[in-house]
């Protein structure tokens, strides 16, 4: 009873503090995220609904990752112009319009189009709102804060992609018409519920003068930090793209167990994250956690590599590596990147790390299937191992100047 008691009173502690703004901001990524349905099942829209091949499906996909890739960088310029909140609301709202747009269209080359514009305002979504949390959070709190937020995205995530498998047995279409209505709703639960700051323009102006405002690209430091994050990135995808088809492939695990494997890695993030940033945050360097997050992940890949043991039980054991690696490397990765930006020019720091998770969707998936055709498997889950030693070691010199 008493152990209960204890894990109750961590629990409650962990999300005390926070602030209302910074609990909006987590419910509106929880209700953006939760319809977020269509692109993961963008590929069987094209292929079974449309009855295009399997190239058409995978340009899509790329323009997609096109598209995300300059609304990241769009939406960090625009929120340290006009700010986060507007962005935020006119990114949700125009990118609902457009997938309900999307859902009606079967001209191939239109579609084309959407996709880039669709996915332009989707991505200028999240700079903005990574921005927003930096500026409602308190700076001892800041780490807990952005880890609410990644609780919240991955159980929009399994909530979004379960009940859009359901919605696509029976039409695919309807899955555009259900992510464009709730990231609407998004975007008018920003303009609702989080506050508006007057003036906010006119005061980053009359700040600004006679500031040498730095930019992300002339921070060597936070350079040095974007190169090794991408290629972190680019390797932790495959864990959800490419690993899926070894189970499948090569261990031969059904289906089912595919998704329950993978479908750890929400369950774990929802239990115990929270609570583990709140135990450890502000009692080591953000780098200390990165490292140790990133030999986590790269021992998840190790694994695929055993030769014995029961391949149920050693999916369970990567996926669990591979979580606790994401716990505690990417909320000190978002708190190293905002700890080098400040209210001047925090859209475009936030800019520059989104573009590595949009650069990671367009080249790690891509590059992984091409290395475990033209390889195998084995090789490439020694390469991404070895990527990510490399990876740590690089972190554990960096030095936050």
């Amino acid at each position: 009873m008493l152990l209960f008691k204890e894990i109750a009173r961590n629990y409650k502690s962990s999300f005390t503090g926070l602030s209302r703004e910074t609990w909006i901001l987590s419910i509106v990524m929880l209700i953006n995220r939760s319809g977020y349905m269509a692109v993961p099942f963008m590929g069987l829209f094209v292929t079974q609904s449309l009855h295009r091949s399997a190239s058409d499906a995978g340009l899509i996909i790329t323009l997609f990752g096109v598209g995300s890739i300059m609304g990241s960088a769009a939406g960090g310029k625009l929120t340290d112009v006009i700010g986060f909140r507007p962005v935020q609301i006119v990114a949700s709202i125009v990118s609902g319009i457009f997938f309900l747009f999307f859902a009606n269209i079967t001209n191939f080359h239109t579609l084309c189009v959407l996709a880039v514009v669709i996915s332009f305002f989707s991505e200028a979504f999240r700079p903005a709102n990574f921005a927003a949390i930096a500026a409602y959070s308190k700076p001892e709190l800041q780490t807990r804060s952005y880890s609410l937020n990644r609780l919240a995205v991955n159980m929009g995530w399994a909530v979004g992609v379960s009940i859009g498998g359901l919605i696509a047995s029976y039409d695919y279409r309807l899955l555009f018409f259900v992510d464009g209505s709730v990231s609407i709703i998004a975007g008018l639960g920003i303009f609702w519920f989080l506050p508006k700051i007057k003036g906010y323009r006119k005061a980053i102006k009359e700040k600004v003068k006679g500031i040498v405002v730095r930019k992300p690209w002339e921070d060597a430091v936070f350079i040095r930090f974007l190169l090794l994050t991408a290629v972190f990135i680019i390797c932790t995808f495959l864990m959800f793209r490419v690993v899926p088809v070894f189970y499948k492939e090569i261990w031969k695990i059904g289906e089912f167990e595919i998704g329950l494997i993978l479908g750890l890695n929400g369950i774990i993030i929802a239990l115990f994250e929270m609570v583990l940033i709140h135990k450890i945050e502000n009692k080591r360097s953000p780098v200390f956690f990165i490292v140790l997050g990133v030999v986590f992940i790269a021992c998840s890949f190790a694994v695929l590599l055993l030769p014995f043991g029961n391949v149920i039980v050693l999916g369970v054991l990567s996926i669990v590596f591979f979580t606790f690696g994401e716990m505690f490397a990417l909320p000190f990765i978002n708190s190293f990147v905002m700890s080098r930006s400040n209210e001047f020019n925090r859209g475009s720091y936030a800019a520059g790390y989104m573009l590595c998770w949009s650069i990671a969707q367009v080249i790690g998936p891509t590059a992984g299937f091409f290395i475990a055709e033209k390889y195998g498997y084995n090789p490439l889950w020694i390469m991404i191992s070895i990527l990510l030693l490399i990876s740590a070691y690089m972190y554990k010199l960096m030095k936050q100047d």
